[in-house]
C-alpha cells in the first residue's frame, strides 16, 4: 500500500497506486481513502459532460494547456466506457490526451464506467479524493457520454459545463431533456460549423424559458440578498484553441462566485451527502450478498437451480423475501 506521505507530498506513482486499489476494490483503498478524506476539500472539481463525438476530449486537452498557463496543478479523471472482459477503461481519452504525460503538473487517469447508469462509478469519487489531497488545485471529470442519464456528474463537480456541436440535433434535445438544470456553462464545440450561432440562440432560447420558470438570473432584491448564477453559453473550437481561453476564465469566474456566496459550502454539503450515500448503498449491498452467500438457504437454492427444481427468478424472490424478514 502506497505511503499516506507520499500521496500527500504529491508523487504522482503514489497516487497511481492508490488508484490502483481502489479500482480492484482491494479492502486497503477503503482504510486509505479514510486517511486522506481529512486532507481533501480544497480542489475545484469540473465536470465535462455532453453526448459523444461532441468533442469533450479535445476540449479538455486545450483546457489543460490554458489552466497550465495559469500555473495550476491539474487532474483530469476521464471516465470511459467498461470493457465488457475486464471491467476496465478502454482509455481512449488518456491517449487523446499524452501531450501532457511529460508534464509533472499534470495527472491524467482513465477510469472505467462499471456499469453505472449516468457514466460515473462511485470509484471516480474515490479517485477525487486522492488527487484532492495530492493537492491538485484543479479536477476534470470528463463523462463517458451517455446521453439522457448525465446527471450524476452534478453529484461529483462544483462546475458543470455541457458541451454541444452547432445543429446537433441530439445534443439540443438531451439538453431538453433535463441537463438544462444541471449546468452552469454551456459550450457550443466546433464553432466554425455554419449552424454554430443557430445552435447557440436555441440555447438561449431555453435558458431565457427557464429562468421565466424559476429566477435564475444574479439579481437581489430588499427582501432577499440571494443571487444566483446566470448560466452562460460559450463558443469554442477546441481543435484551433478559439474561446478555450474564456471557457476556462469562466470556469474560475463560476468558482469564485460560488466562494462569494453560500453556494459553495452547500455545494460541498450536497457534494459529501452523495458520497455518503453512494458508500451507503455499496456496503449494504455487499454486507446482504455476503451473509445470503454464507447461508444454508442460499446453498440449498443453489443446488435446486442447477437441478432446475426452479427457477433463478423465483429463487432469488425466495432469498429476497427472507432478508426483508430479517
Amino acid at each position: 500500500m502506497p505511503e499516506i506521505n507520499d500521496i500527500l507530498s504529491g508523487k504522482a506513482l503514489a497516487g497511481a497506486r492508490a488508484i490502483r486499489l481502489i479500482e480492484e476494490n482491494d479492502p486497503k483503498a477503503f482504510e486509505l481513502l479514510k486517511q486522506l478524506y481529512p486532507h481533501s476539500g480544497n480542489s475545484f472539481i469540473i465536470g465535462i459532460t455532453g453526448s459523444p463525438g461532441v468533442g469533450k476530449s479535445t476540449l479538455i486537452d486545450s483546457l489543460i494547456v490554458e489552466f497550465r498557463k495559469l500555473d495550476k496543478k491539474i487532474a483530469v479523471i476521464a471516465v470511459d466506457p467498461s470493457s465488457p472482459v475486464s471491467g476496465g477503461a478502454i482509455l481512449g481519452d488518456r491517449v487523446r490526451m499524452q501531450k501532457h504525460a511529460t508534464d509533472k503538473n499534470v495527472f491524467i487517469r482513465s477510469m472505467a464506467s462499471r456499469g453505472e447508469k449516468g457514466g460515473l462509478a462511485r470509484t471516480t469519487k474515490d479517485a477525487a479524493i486522492v488527487f484532492d489531497a495530492m493537492g491538485y488545485e484543479i479536477i476534470i471529470i470528463e463523462t463517458v457520454g451517455a446521453g439522457q442519464t448525465q446527471f450524476d456528474i452534478k453529484d461529483l463537480a462544483h462546475s458543470i459545463g455541457i458541451v454541444t456541436n452547432p445543429g446537433a440535433g441530439d445534443g439540443i434535445q438531451t439538453v431538453k431533456a433535463g441537463i438544462l438544470e444541471t449546468g452552469d456553462i454551456f459550450i457550443v464545440n466546433k464553432s466554425d460549423k455554419p449552424d454554430c450561432e443557430q445552435t447557440f440562440q436555441q440555447l438561449n432560447m431555453m435558458l431565457n424559458m427557464k429562468a421565466g420558470s424559476k429566477t435564475n438570473t444574479a439579481t437581489s432584491s430588499k427582501t432577499s440578498s440571494k443571487i444566483t448564477w446566470t448560466p452562460k453559453i460559450l463558443k469554442t473550437n477546441a481543435q484551433t484553441g478559439d474561446g478555450v481561453k474564456e471557457l476556462a476564465d469562466t470556469f474560475l469566474e463560476h468558482f469564485d462566485f460560488m466562494g462569494k456566496s453560500t453556494a459553495l459550502t452547500t455545494k460541498q454539503k450536497e457534494m459529501e451527502n452523495s458520497y455518503f450515500n453512494a458508500l451507503l448503498k455499496d456496503l449494504t449491498i455487499n454486507k446482504i450478498v455476503e451473509f445470503i452467500k454464507t447461508s444454508d438457504k442460499y446453498r440449498a437454492v443453489l443446488k435446486k437451480i442447477q437441478s432446475r427444481e426452479i427457477d433463478p427468478l423465483s429463487a432469488a424472490q425466495l432469498l429476497t423475501d427472507t432478508i426483508i424478514k430479517i
